[in-house]
């Protein structure tokens, strides 16, 4: 029985000359710049949750800051027990809307590099909220 259709040589498959790379402009990109309170706020709630966690702060003193939801998985991790604390170490935000912006977080802890993703969101309230958290 014969093949329908031969398998080409190796030799066939491959381009004699490589295709020289070529860039493509990325159009540019407008953020909106936000307020200052939501800098201040972002990294005054993110060090407190880690002291949370930590056992070094009670967890009545971030409810304002977080949802009911958070709230509850904070206290869960708090029940974790930590060789070293956590140190914070920088903190970045990136607007997501007029009035909310998506925040990236490293801190340290034990002599490793972590990662803390979230979402914070101007409430009703006119006070700056954590509405979503990943502590890695």
């Amino acid at each position: 029985m014969t093949p329908l259709c031969p398998s080409p040589s190796p030799a066939a498959v491959r381009r004699p000359t490589p295709r020289p790379l070529r860039s493509i402009p990325r159009p540019p990109v407008h953020e909106t710049p936000l307020p200052r309170a939501a800098s201040a706020f972002t990294e005054t709630a993110l060090r407190q949750v880690l002291e949370v966690i930590d056992r070094r702060r009670p967890i009545a003193q971030v409810q304002s800051a977080l949802t009911p939801t958070l709230l509850d998985v904070v206290q869960t991790l708090s029940r974790s027990r930590y060789p070293t604390a956590a140190t914070l170490q920088r903190v970045r935000l990136r607007a997501a809307g007029p009035t909310a912006a998506e925040v990236f977080a490293t801190y340290t802890r034990g002599g490793r590099v972590r990662a803390i993703a979230g979402r914070v969101e101007l409430a009703r309230t006119n006070r700056w909220q954590l509405v979503a958290l990943q502590i890695g």
